[in-house]
């Protein structure tokens, strides 16, 4: 049978066609789920909250990640700092309560002041608290005993927290407890559920020996948060440096792909502690965050 022109046509422009379709399609299932809410952590800027919150705005995002100092500078007039976030149409994503700590000596002191920080997030209309801690060892392995006991504290604080309506979180972190995936999973097996979500930090977690995609199907069900971040490594003693979104070696394209295949709906707060580059303003780094997420991931935020 003879092939006419216009089929013979047909099937040249649909193969030809095809590389971009199939291109089209990959791109399509890494692009992240339009449910995610974005937000931009506050601690680049240091002190000065009303400057953060102006310029996190000025980028487009809707949620804010705050700190404890929020709570030193407006503890005691919450409503001027409720009036600047609806100015600028910021929502709290997350509250920084500060380190909660064992082997102190006095459990409840440390309680005390996450239950105060609860209070002060529900009055702003915020939902959730971040806990880190400083009770790594300065030397030697960190004890199973120590992550088991850190995870009974957790427990303690999301009990007295979820009374007040505030959802607690463990962030893992470099440099404490929870540094390496191993040690994040101890401490996740010993807390409830119900009491303590997670926060995963994508940078900590890389830097720390994981990988963000398993972490994110893992603990899908207890995530309640993400610190979106960048780490790239450095000459220096540390080793390594946490920088703007798409400078370092963090798969955010896989990070994205894996939060669309679990649905997650939730916050992805981009977190940078500090300026990587000397002379570049908070404000400037969030820029090159933010338009990595757009131009390079296809993100509305």
């Amino acid at each position: 049978m003879k092939q006419s022109r216009r089929s013979f046509l047909t099937q040249i422009g649909l193969l030809s066609a095809s590389p971009l379709l199939a291109s089209s399609d990959l791109l399509a299932s890494t692009l992240p789920a339009p449910a995610i809410q974005y937000g931009y952590a506050a601690i680049t800027w240091g002190n000065d909250i009303k400057q953060s919150i102006l310029d996190i705005s000025s980028l487009g995002f809707k949620g804010i990640q705050l700190r404890a100092n929020a709570f030193t500078e407006f503890g005691q007039k919450p409503e001027e700092l409720i009036q600047l976030l609806k100015a600028a149409k910021l929502k709290l994503a997350m509250y920084s309560s500060g380190n909660a700590n064992i082997n102190t000596g006095n459990d409840e002191a440390e309680i005390a002041k996450h239950v105060e920080s609860a209070r002060f997030v529900k009055i702003l209309g915020g939902s959730s608290i971040q806990l880190t801690n400083s009770s790594r060892p300065k030397t030697g392995e960190v004890s199973n005993e120590d992550l088991v006991k850190y995870a009974k504290l957790l427990n303690e604080i999301g009990k007295r927290t979820a009374a007040i309506g505030i959802k607690t979180t463990y962030h893992n972190h470099m440099g404490q407890l929870g540094q390496t995936p191993e040690e994040v999973d101890v401490i996740l097996k010993h807390t409830d559920p119900k009491l303590v979500k997670l926060l995963l930090d994508i940078g900590h977690y890389q830097q720390g020996g994981g990988d963000p995609v398993t972490a994110i199907k893992k603990y899908k069900d207890r995530l309640e948060c993400l610190h979106i971040k960048d780490v790239k490594d450095t000459s220096d003693a540390k080793g390594f440096i946490f920088v703007e979104l798409g400078q370092g070696r963090v798969d955010l394209p896989a990070v994205f792909a894996a939060l669309k295949a679990i649905n997650y709906s939730k916050y992805a707060i981009v977190e940078l502690d500090a300026v990587p580059v000397k002379g570049r303003t908070p404000l400037e780094s969030g820029q090159i965050t933010r338009d990595y997420l757009i131009n390079k991931l296809g993100i509305t935020i």
